[in-house]
């Protein structure tokens, strides 16, 4: 039993002393790319979710986390109106041009150059591009459902804490 625990407090220790790449498989802390000189490739979409017109997709991923809960990319497309699915929560920050987005509970928003929007994960959207948009989209796969809660109810407690309470 001695032997266990002198082992697992040698082995606390070492870890203590590694950097956060390390532990967590990131092999880079720090990763920028010029958005001009990322390589988009063609990056289709879903012949059955298209409505109107012939919307051409590119992306490039910028980076993925070490997890692979969570990656940012960039995207572009041309005219055309889509359905999509965001499998992930989604942040989007729009470059250039401009979409009509309306969302599954038929809220209807105009996104521009410089408008951040978040769209949640397992929801729809139709998309509405006129001319030409292009966005930095960062994505985070959304916490599995007994997660979520638990996460949920850690929050919550931990909001309710009374002021100065140390326990």
């Amino acid at each position: 039993m001695v032997m266990k625990v002198m082992l697992a407090t040698a082995v606390a220790m070492a870890v203590r002393t590694l950097p956060i790449s390390a532990l967590t498989g990131a092999s880079r802390p720090l990763v920028s790319a010029p958005v001009d000189e990322m390589e988009m490739k063609p990056s289709p979409i879903e012949p059955s979710w298209i409505i109107e017109g012939e919307p051409q997709a590119r992306s490039a991923e910028h980076s993925r986390s070490a997890d692979e809960a969570a990656m940012t990319a960039l995207w572009d497309c041309t005219a055309g109106t889509f359905r999509w699915y965001f499998h992930w929560d989604e942040t989007v920050v729009i470059l250039e041009g401009e979409v009509h987005v309306t969302a599954e509970d038929g809220s209807v928003r105009l996104l521009r150059a410089g408008d951040i929007g978040y769209f949640s994960g397992r929801t729809w959207a139709t998309w509405r591009v006129d001319e030409y948009v292009k966005k930095i989209a960062f994505v985070r796969k959304p916490f599995p459902g007994p997660v979520a809660a638990a996460y949920r109810l850690s929050n919550f407690l931990r909001a309710r804490k009374p002021k100065g309470f140390a326990g």
